[in-house]
């Protein structure tokens, strides 16, 4: 209680306790800070709920500030802003789910008990009275938080048809507490799964998000598989297991592909390239693989060969993000990467020409940083020898694209003659054949680095003289 103590005498939660004492109502801390500070993990988000009505709420906490909002009045949530901290305030709900599309069908309640025990989670139905500094628990969220065990209030059928999403929920709370899922909750994972079906893409694709998110997601991600839900989030992932790679270096490239999720996770860390985990590297060192099935090929001699897959999992990737309606930027990154991810193997096997060089950072655009984690990520052979060939060769790389980088300000690559001055050479009007000299200037310009405004004039009228006598 000590730190419960604490949180309860911290701003905001301290003058809202006592605003809304002093105007009559009730107030609990709920759920997610209850459960961190048993955990001791730091709040991140601060969640009231009362007996007051949402426009009860509205007036007490206009006391203590100006900075409100209505987050959904139908749903009892005031939002609010009090010393510098973001609030959410709800009225007591006593819901229950329309059958047909499980959408809640919102009812205030008037007991916190009753409003704990439709929650999710039994280590999320946690409450503490304010100002009282009384812990509620009617569901032993306490005794399953100590013992490390995810299970739900009521019984999961009830849980899981009130609301399906919550098998997903059930699965990120696992790998973001690391706790185990209750046995008959995890049964009802696996027989329940259908009814994901009635839920949005939208909410499937938060909280998947919100999984690959978490400090260690591979535990989830193995969870949804071994429960059969990824079959209905993402089916690409279990099919990997069919597929043994190339080499034999791993019992499936599933296996292969969470090890790169983990290892693209460290890295991701230890570069320090990002303000916080990256969701669109983690989709892509997950889905790295996903042209394997389509693109399997036993050779003669018993070799099994994945060309292709690459470009062909980019395809797989797009339509799969799509339909979880991810959006346009995210969908276009993780398939780049998808495409990407296989071209600095060609370092490897020869000495690239700076030209070479050049090409990989411009094809990579935006996304280099996290192309060199996801490929670096992508070695997972257990020769020793190899990987530490392989990890050489890419220090080599990145080495070269920073000196060539610093010598060229190679992000601002532009040929030496612009269009105006290629017509003023030319004498001739704007129209495709500006567009080919240009892309020529270009290609010299990457092959042969800066020219110089003489020598680029030059080689355009030989281009363009050798051009015309064709």
């Amino acid at each position: 209680m000590v730190r419960l103590r604490a949180l309860s005498e911290s701003s905001p939660v301290a003058p809202l306790a006592a605003a809304f004492s002093k105007a009559g109502f009730e107030l609990a801390l709920v759920g997610g800070p209850v459960r961190d500070a048993f955990l001791g993990r730091p709040a991140k988000d601060l969640d009231f709920t009362s007996n007051a009505t949402p426009d009860e709420i509205l007036a007490v906490v206009s006391t203590l500030t100006k900075s409100t909002w209505d987050i959904g009045r139908d749903f009892g949530t005031i939002g609010a802003m009090i010393d510098g901290e973001q609030v959410e305030i709800t009225t007591y709900r006593s819901d229950s789910y329309d059958q047909q599309t499980r959408k809640p069908i919102v009812a205030f309640g008037d007991s916190l008990e009753v409003d704990l025990t439709r929650r999710d989670f039994t280590v999320n139905a946690l409450a503490l009275r304010l100002p009282e500094l009384v812990l509620v628990d009617p569901s032993g969220g306490v005794e399953d938080l100590l013992a490390g065990i995810l299970r739900t209030p009521s019984t999961p059928a009830i849980s899981f048809g009130d609301d399906p999403l919550r098998m997903l929920r059930a699965i990120r709370f696992s790998a973001q507490l690391g706790f185990d899922i209750e046995s008959e909750t995890l049964d009802a994972l696996a027989t329940m799964g259908e009814s994901l079906k009635i839920i949005s893409a939208e909410r499937i694709r938060d909280e998947f998000s919100k999984l690959l998110l978490t400090p260690s997601p591979r535990r989830g991600v193995e969870l949804l598989v071994e429960t059969g839900l990824a079959e209905l989030v993402m089916p690409e992932i279990p099919a990997l297991r069919l597929e043994r790679d190339e080499h034999h270096h791993h019992k499936d490239v599933y296996q292969h592909s969470l090890t790169v999720l983990d290892q693209a996770i460290e890295l991701e860390e230890s570069r320090d390239s990002f303000e916080g985990p990256d969701l669109v590297l983690r989709l892509a060192a997950l889905m790295h693989d996903i042209g394997k099935p389509a693109t399997r090929r036993l050779e003669p001699g018993g070799v099994v060969t994945f060309y292709h897959h690459d470009v062909v999992g980019s395809k797989i990737a797009k339509k799969r993000l799509r339909e979880l309606r991810f959006d346009n930027d995210t969908i276009h990154d993780v398939a780049r990467l998808i495409e990407l991810h296989l071209r600095f193997f060609g370092y490897t096997e020869g000495a690239w020409t700076d030209s070479a060089v050049r090409r990989y950072v411009r094809d990579a655009g935006p996304l280099l940083e996290r192309l060199h984690i996801l490929t670096r990520a992508d070695v997972t052979t257990r020769n020793t020898r190899k990987s530490h060939m392989l990890s050489f060769a890419y220090d080599d790389l990145e080495t070269r694209i920073a000196e060539l980088a610093e010598l060229e300000e190679m992000q601002a690559v532009r040929p030496d003659l612009d269009g105006e001055q290629i017509m003023a050479i030319l004498g001739i009007r704007p129209g495709r054949d500006v567009g080919e000299a240009y892309r020529f200037l270009l290609e010299m310009r990457l092959d042969d680095g800066p020219l110089g405004e003489e020598e680029a004039t030059r080689r355009l009228r030989e281009w363009w003289a050798a051009r015309q006598a064709s």
